[in-house]
């Protein structure tokens, strides 16, 4: 398969969880700042509430990023979008709730970004959080949901929950390491996107992607000289924290 066979039109430059640092993570307040610096994708985590309501948290936990305790997924939406997720970021932010995958969907839609959904289910939840994350996309997005849109995780199980459900949306897998079978995975899951810690990548893992018909992405590069060595060895997507310092559009 040739590797621009098929449509791809995630923007090449991906806000992470937002707005990177500047603002509270995986807040609409967050992605209002990354837009504010002219980025037209970002990425973001999604999980389950106890009562199956997608919403936006990296942790499994709420400890780190909000008023609340223990696992989120214990809790039932009702709950969740009453905490704070903005005061353990600065004071300018208290007050912000933790917003739905349905407000998220309503924000980028209106302004026509491009999403990154990182499938982040709470352990032993694998499976299903794929399938009702691919199912509720659909429903949020419609027919126009394979073009804004991108599923990646670090679970091969999410993935494949989400092709149960929304099949048509593009896939990435996520990776911290090149373990055994990472490739035979990508492949069996029909990822269209294997996405790396950048300290992974190198332009004769980038052709071995191409050639398998893949997008060589990388995660989290904050730094201009990584940035741009990796552009120059032939990366097609970077996320980043550093919103207020790479252009977006250069």
């Amino acid at each position: 398969m040739e590797s621009h066979s098929w449509p791809w039109s995630l923007p090449f430059w991906v806000a992470h969880r937002g707005a990177g640092k500047l603002a509270p993570e995986n807040t609409l307040a967050a992605f209002r700042e990354g837009a504010r610096h002219g980025y037209r994708a970002f990425e973001c985590d999604v999980k389950l509430s106890a009562d199956g309501i997608p919403f936006l948290l990296h942790d499994a936990t709420l400890d780190r990023t909000t008023s609340g305790r223990g696992r989120a997924a214990d809790l039932p939406w009702s709950e969740l979008s009453r905490l704070d997720a903005g005061r353990w970021h600065s004071r300018p932010y208290a007050g912000e709730p933790p917003p739905s995958l349905e407000a998220i969907a309503a924000y980028v839609r209106v302004n026509q970004h491009a999403l990154n959904i990182e499938i982040k289910p709470t352990p032993g939840d694998e499976f299903r959080t794929g399938e009702v994350v691919g199912r509720e996309v659909l429903r949020l997005w419609g027919e126009s949901a394979p073009d804004s849109l991108l599923f990646s995780s670090f679970q091969p199980e999410a993935l494949r929950g989400a092709r149960e459900t929304a099949a048509s949306v593009p896939r990435g897998l996520l990776l911290e390491a090149l373990e055994t079978g990472w490739f035979e995975r990508a492949q069996s899951l029909e990822c269209r996107a294997v996405i790396t810690h950048y300290a992974l990548m190198d332009q004769p893992l980038v052709e071995h992607l191409h050639q398998a018909g893949m997008k060589a992405l990388v995660y989290t590069v904050n730094d201009a000289a990584s940035a741009q060595w990796l552009i120059s060895n032939g990366v097609d997507g970077i996320i980043t924290d550093a919103v207020d310092r790479f252009s977006p559009t250069t």
